[in-house]
């Protein structure tokens, strides 16, 4: 399993995405789940992904395949005119690259090769957009009702991000609410496991603003961790008491 979120803000676009992918207790593994691309001063995008990890690979390989192949260069990223057109080619390929491993595995393989993608970017001249790409090909745009995606192991997170987000909060706080909701996610789900991969993009920047790999041993997630624990425990008990003779 994993866990990924792309917010969406005033200021531009925060993501973050854990490392992990098992195919059982015993066979734990790190791989890059976040992926982008940049033209400086006109372009910038950005990827993460769940689900089959030979199906998002195969597809993020063909990805930088379209990035560097100057014959290919009416599907690359690099030169679509449109955010939306992005998302367009990217589902395509989502969803082709899901039919062929199907194909191959028979119906034996069906539902195997799921996978889903959050995309992420600005082309200049335009505003900052944020997509949710589905196994189908479709995809669905963030807007003020829905200002954030997640994908894979998001029930646990959820919660947190929904009480927490101001569309107008800044990079340093939304990066807080995020690290709270993986910290949740981490501590109930073993499927969802650090490294995090964090990237900030700011408004008209054009290239990532902010990164960084949140590891075991990150000074400042353990705080949050730590802090985030000790205050629910504070807020519980500050609750009105219960009491089994009221009226």
């Amino acid at each position: 399993m994993t866990y990924c979120v792309g917010m969406m803000l005033d200021k531009g676009l925060v993501l973050m995405s854990d490392t992990r992918t098992n195919s059982g207790v015993d066979n734990i593994s790190v791989f890059r789940k976040m992926f982008h691309w940049q033209v400086p001063g006109e372009r910038m995008i950005a990827v993460m992904t769940a689900g089959n990890l030979a199906t998002t690979q195969a597809v993020i390989s063909q990805l930088e395949e379209r990035t560097k192949t100057p014959e290919d260069r009416q599907n690359s990223l690099l030169e679509a005119p449109t955010m939306f057109q992005v998302a367009s080619e990217i589902g395509k390929l989502l969803q082709s690259t899901i039919e062929e491993r199907q194909k191959v595995n028979g119906s034996n393989g069906k539902g195997r090769f799921t996978a889903s993608i959050i995309l992420a970017g600005q082309i200049a001249g335009m505003e900052p957009r944020l997509f949710m790409i589905y196994p189908e090909g479709n995809f669905i745009e963030a807007s003020l009702d829905t200002p954030f995606f997640q994908i894979g192991e998001t029930k646990y997170g959820r919660p947190i991000i929904i009480r927490g987000y101001d569309r107008s909060m800044s990079f340093e706080d939304a990066v807080k609410l995020l690290m709270v909701s993986f910290d949740s996610t981490l501590k109930a789900n073993l499927s969802v496991g650090l490294p995090l991969d964090l990237m900030v993009i700011e408004r008209d920047d054009y290239a990532p603003t902010h990164t960084r790999r949140i590891s075991h041993d990150d000074e400042y997630f353990q705080a949050i961790s730590s802090s985030w624990g000790d205050a629910l425990k504070s807020a519980f008990h500050s609750l009105p008491d219960y009491s089994f003779y009221q009226g």
